[in-house]
């Protein structure tokens, strides 16, 4: 089928029925949810964009091997073009959602693409698992899914590993092996976007021990196969809030779920690894499937980070503060730290590494900075946005305000900005601003960023002990070396 279509998607999905529950209730329509109607539509719109003129050469390309077109997540990079292929995709979908939306269908896809163009890395464990991602991808790419990936413990006892939990299946394990494939038991999330997905992959981070062998697991299913529970957090919005009111709530709520497994059966061919702590501990760094998602989410961070900035300054503009020195200050600080990530990705882009078998990856230092720059840089730029807009900020009318007649005047009289900015435009800007800095929608936006690649803390840790290994010091060492030579050789 090659690339499909928002109505594709949006049919697909109303022939799917997902065990999904809300609010204490299990949802029977998703379509017609209020809660995900919207989103499901914005999704929609990244899939229709693949076909229109002015987006289709920059985000998709005709595969080899099909003849089909395919989405440029499928695209393995052999080239710098085709690196740089990946990166207009990566930046024309975070556009088109300003950043807001973090796991739109190339994040998942790109890491699929990734394992399997390093399948040989699974070979050595067992052939089968190399054949089976590789399979899998051709499936996403000829289907053109839409994933979600579960690949964090529930917070229970962290002090504890999983198989010391008060349940052995408190988290995601396998329970047996039968002639048709594995049986699994427990619970995964953080599962963005899940209810209105195609599939669901899982995998884990390293740091298995053994003792963890039953939950050494990366396989793959669809959504709605039995007896898996997708257990939806309380939504940030409800879905019935005007577009006028909360601009970005009202559109871009991405749902995050816990996935319960009640013995689901995985089939052989959608196993990917198992019962294999070695083989569990090198995924990440033999498949490249932290590397090549960076990419994305560097691009939909920077984007992110460039929209919040881009409302902080409109903000400051519409009344009139930004000709303050100290505000300028705080903007200009904005600015250089959407410039400071720029600049990383266009690095990592063009000092690119290219592996034994002619894969190119973007450089990992420059990406890891920005993993370790987003998660302060962009609550610093709510934290300016709170400031500037200060009181104003908690007292915006309504958009049903605005269309009362006898209110009207007063509100024109009362909330318009500095010259030439109407009343009607300064709420709406403030609207725009308290949906990212105020509402549960934007604070959720916030939690996401500080904690997107894990605790922040931890990954500046491996990032010095790699450079540590890496750069032995050379100028420090080559300077002690230098004061021990004899006076008369310095100048």
């Amino acid at each position: 089928m090659g690339i499909r279509t928002g109505e594709q998607y949006i049919n697909s999905l109303r022939a799917r029925k997902p065990e999904v529950w809300l609010g204490g209730r299990k949802v029977e329509d998703l379509y017609s949810e209020d809660v995900f109607k919207q989103p499901i539509h914005e999704i929609a719109k990244l899939y229709d964009m693949q076909f229109d003129p002015e987006y289709q050469d920059k985000i998709t390309h005709m595969c080899e091997e099909t003849g089909e077109r395919v989405n440029n997540a499928f695209l393995v990079p052999r080239s710098h073009e085709d690196l740089m292929a990946r990166s207009r995709l990566f930046e024309t979908y975070a556009r088109a959602t300003f950043g807001l939306m973090g796991r739109t269908p190339d994040f998942l896809n790109v890491v699929v693409t990734s394992m399997a163009s390093n399948s040989w890395f699974l070979d050595k464990y067992n052939p089968d698992w190399s054949v089976n991602i590789r399979n899998y991808y051709r499936h996403i790419r000829d289907n053109d899914l839409f994933l979600t990936h579960a690949i964090i413990n529930p917070q229970n006892d962290r002090s504890k590993a999983s198989y010391e939990q008060k349940d052995l299946f408190t988290h995601l394990g396998t329970v047996k092996e039968t002639k048709d494939g594995l049986v699994v038991r427990g619970a995964k999330m953080l599962a963005t976007l899940a209810p209105i997905t195609d599939e669901v992959i899982i995998y884990s981070f390293p740091g298995f021990q053994p003792g963890d062998e039953r939950y050494a697991l990366a396989f793959a299913i669809p959504i709605d196969t039995p007896g898996l529970r997708i257990i939806c957090r309380e939504p940030m919005q409800d879905g019935k809030r005007s577009v006028f009111d909360h601009p970005l709530a009202s559109r871009y709520e991405e749902m995050d779920a816990i996935l319960a497994f009640d013995d689901v059966s995985v089939p052989w061919d959608r196993v990917f690894m198992y019962n294999n702590v070695e083989a569990a501990n090198s995924l990440y760094p033999m498949t490249g499937i932290a590397q090549q998602p960076a990419h994305q989410s560097g691009v939909r961070g920077y984007v992110k980070l460039a929209f919040a900035t881009e409302v902080a300054c409109k903000v400051a503009d519409s009344i009139g503060v930004d000709g303050f020195l100290n505000v300028q200050n705080d903007l200009g600080e904005l600015v250089q730290a959407v410039e400071t990530i720029r600049a990383l990705l266009r690095v990592s882009e063009y000092e690119y590494e290219v592996t034994k078998d002619g894969e190119y990856r973007p450089a990992p230092a420059p990406l890891e900075t920005i993993r370790g720059l987003l998660p302060k840089m962009y609550p610093r730029a709510i934290e300016v946005m709170q400031i500037i807009g200060a009181g104003g900020l908690l007292m915006s009318p309504t958009g049903a305000d605005f269309e009362n007649t006898e209110l009207r005047p007063d509100l024109d009289k009362y909330f318009g900005g500095r010259e030439g900015v109407s009343a009607e435009e300064r709420v709406r800007i403030f609207k725009l601003a308290w949906d990212l800095c105020g509402e549960a929608f934007g604070q959720r936006l916030l939690q996401y960023e500080r904690y997107y690649t894990g605790d922040p803390i931890r990954k500046r840790a491996i990032f010095y002990n790699q450079y540590k290994r890496k750069s032995k010091f050379e100028m420090a060492e080559q300077a002690l070396k230098d004061t021990t030579k004899p006076e008369k050789n310095l100048i």
